[in-house]
């Protein structure tokens, strides 16, 4: 990590070039941070696709936020001595770029940033030819230095390193569709509905970014962004929760921290939803 701390002091900045080259925000930010990181996933990376525009393009918390997660998952699985300390560093650093991103945009929302309806062919219309795309590609060129640093400040924070058990939601559901232990730490940072900051579902955005990381597989071109699988997924998700997306509305609390977090799932929380989820 040394290396990488020095090699990240001023930041990347071609964020916009990478955008323009890999085409969604989601996909752009788990590059970069596994460039600096030095591990390049070509796969992994694509099958962030699916998570651009706020989870299928559904306008919940941006894309960028998903893709520089899954970054900091990957890299706490190879800097933590196991997988209990790898969720809290995971969650952590999540909750610094949260903390960033925020700060920049003042909302983590797709929706606010783009005023776009994905949906709506004449909402998609209007941001493109209005140019407000332009501010997303701008974004990616702006906050790229300032997520590097945030991650490797969440990744070095030796204070969290936890002794205890720790579990996140997003994690048990990879770890259901089958996943490796490395993907399951990848979307362990998706907990509580991100960095367990209660917004829309992190174990939903872990089981859509699953089966396009097994569509993927299948699909040596074609983008994951609107996989009939992960579709389905979505549909299901919306049956078992009577249509609410935001973990707070589903989990009626807001997790304070990872130790309630884990209590929650321990105690059977989100269990039937996470087995919904795992065999959708």
């Amino acid at each position: 990590m040394d290396g990488a701390i020095s090699h990240s002091i001023e930041g990347p900045k071609d964020g916009k070039k990478v955008f323009r080259k890999l085409g969604t925000c989601s996909r752009t930010f788990f590059y970069i941070l596994n460039r600096e990181f030095g591990h390049l996933k070509e796969l992994e990376e694509r099958a962030a696709d699916s998570l651009a525009g706020g989870i299928m393009q559904e306008g919940h918390q941006c894309g960028m936020l998903w893709g520089a997660s899954l970054a900091v998952g990957a890299e706490a699985y190879r800097k933590c001595k196991d997988q209990n300390e790898a969720i809290a560093v995971a969650v952590n650093a999540t909750q610094k770029l949260m903390a960033s991103f925020s700060e920049r945009e003042n909302t983590i929302n797709c929706s606010d940033i783009t005023h776009c309806d994905f949906s709506s062919k004449l909402s998609m219309a209007k941001y493109f030819f209005s140019g407000r795309f332009l501010h997303c590609f701008n974004l990616a060129d702006q906050w790229a230095p300032e997520a590097v640093r945030s991650a490797i400040e969440g990744l070095s924070n030796k204070e969290i390193a936890s002794t205890h058990e720790c579990l996140s939601c997003a994690t048990e559901v990879a770890k259901k569709m089958g996943a490796s232990d490395e993907e399951m730490m990848m979307v362990a940072g998706f907990a509580g509905g991100l960095g367990l900051s209660g917004a829309a579902c992190g174990a939903l955005s872990a089981a859509v970014w699953m089966k396009s990381l097994m569509w993927c597989r299948e699909e040596e071109k074609k983008s994951p962004l609107k996989n009939p699988s992960s579709k389905k997924t979505i549909a299901k998700f919306y049956q078992a929760t009577n249509s609410k997306i935001v973990c707070s509305d589903i989990t009626a609390r807001h997790f304070m921290n990872i130790e309630e977090h884990t209590k929650f799932i321990k105690n059977g929380g989100c269990s039937e939803l996470i087995e919904t989820l795992a065999k959708s």
